[in-house]
């Protein structure tokens, strides 16, 4: 739901109350006590509690967020949600099956890595960055010349997590382990249109919506 309680959107994905982590989101709270979600990783639990693994689902959303906007950012994007749950899962296959959904969604073999990030419901965590498809590379106001744009956050997901959706996790011990991310599906777009402002998607200019 876009509406989401504090317990999913923070509690369950280990952040609790005071986490200096709850900072990296900046928050819509409402005065019904709910909150507007932040990220789509809450499905991560709502999924897990109620179905028994081995378990691979995608889910999209809106997600929110009260920070200043900018060519690459908006207070609201649309994001998808992977996660994936088994007895045998690794980065090592993360990664294989990122680099085949880029091949297949940019129909190239694009420049892409994973680089250590700090996510509390993920361990290890990492961020994803592609070489950047506007400038290709060069630099410019959408990379911050940089010629890298992050396009998600992602990990193995954090045994604390597993257990609030009441799973057991650590395979040695006979449960579960898998891994998880977060895609800005703007940001895909963008790059795969080189498009250079995001906020475009929402701006009700028919003239560019059109084309779409």
């Amino acid at each position: 739901p876009d509406m989401e309680t504090e317990w999913y959107n923070f509690d369950a994905l280990n952040i609790p109350k005071d986490h200096p982590a709850r900072d990296l989101w900046d928050t819509f709270y409402l005065k019904n006590g709910l909150l507007l979600r932040t990220h789509t990783s809450p499905v991560q639990v709502r999924y897990m509690e109620k179905n028994n693994p081995p378990l691979r689902i995608i889910v999209p959303g809106n997600v929110f967020r009260h920070e200043a906007t900018d060519s690459s950012h908006e207070f609201q994007l649309y994001q998808v949600e992977g996660l994936m749950v088994d007895k045998k899962v690794s980065v090592a296959n993360f990664k294989a099956i990122i680099g085949e959904f880029f091949r297949r969604f940019f129909r190239n073999d694009i420049k892409f890595r994973l680089r250590p990030d700090y996510f509390p419901f993920t361990e290890p965590s990492f961020d994803i960055g592609i070489s950047c498809l506007v400038c290709g590379g060069k630099g410019c106001l959408v990379c911050k010349g940089t010629g890298w744009v992050e396009m998600a956050g992602a990990g193995m997901v954090h045994p604390n997590v597993f257990k609030n959706a009441g799973l057991i996790p650590n395979p040695p011990a006979g449960g579960w382990q898998g891994w998880a991310f977060g895609f800005g599906l703007d940001r895909l777009a963008m790059m795969k249109y080189k498009i250079n402002d995001i906020r475009l998607f929402r701006s009700g200019d028919l003239r560019f919506l059109n084309q779409f």
